[in-house]
């Protein structure tokens, strides 16, 4: 676990505190090259670095990082299960998983955990600020497509359990308690639907929309739109 030299802590031009990053992965370069990427701008910060899944509860302590990025494959604790472990604490700082595979198991896996999204490493520079101040602002970082080829990976990789799921049954009792609107919008989420899209199936606004996607969240307490995808695909509705 190291911080990172040069930090310089000042704000952006909105006068809000820039947002802080940590770093995790194994990989030196990887880290200096992301370092190098996000230290430069005035909304962004990396503040710490670690080298292992099992030095992120520490790092987080230590550095208070709005935002982790978090490598999946770590020789002592994966990404996996420190994405679990994190997002299990109170107030949490967001997830945005570090991965060569864009349809990978362990991905939905770590969205399921409470990730925000994830990136390939192979990801633009620019696309990977944006992803950050995304994140940060409380958006996921998955497109609709993007969410499609998840849900599609998911039902293709998915085993028929024999005799009662109860990831099925669980998803099933978090919906029903949902308003027939509340349902029709989960239910078009999990198609991968955008905001537009929706609006102009329900004939609803692009602002109704994002207000019931809002509403979805707090009432399944869910982070973001990916996981309500993954509960109506759970639950056999799409």
């Amino acid at each position: 676990m190291a911080a990172v030299a040069g930090v310089t802590g000042q704000s952006g031009d909105s006068g809000t505190p820039p947002v802080r990053v940590l770093i995790v992965d194994d990989d030196a370069l990887v880290r200096a090259g992301l370092s190098m990427i996000l230290g430069g701008l005035p909304d962004l910060t990396v503040v710490g670095e670690a080298a292992d899944g099992s030095e992120v509860p520490a790092a987080v302590a230590a550095y208070a990082p709005d935002v982790v990025l978090m490598d999946i494959r770590m020789p002592r604790v994966d990404g996996l299960a420190a994405t679990e472990a994190l997002r299990a604490q109170p107030a949490p700082p967001e997830v945005l998983v570090l991965t060569t595979f864009n349809a990978d198991e362990q991905v939905l896996r770590a969205l399921r955990a409470g990730a925000a999204g994830f990136l390939l490493k192979d990801t633009p520079p620019a696309d990977i600020v944006h992803a950050v101040r995304r994140v940060a602002a409380g958006e996921a970082t998955l497109s609709p497509t993007v969410t499609r080829t998840l849900i599609a990976h998911v039902t293709a990789a998915a085993p028929h359990p024999v005799g009662p799921d109860p990831r099925q049954e669980r998803a099933l009792r978090l919906l029903t308690g949902l308003s027939e609107r509340e349902r029709q919008v989960a239910v078009a989420l999990g198609k991968g639907r955008t905001n537009a899209e929706i609006a102009g199936e329900l004939f609803m606004s692009v602002a109704t929309v994002k207000a019931y996607v809002s509403r979805l969240l707090t009432r399944l307490d869910l982070n973001n739109r990916v996981q309500v995808a993954l509960l109506v695909h759970d639950a056999g509705l799409v």
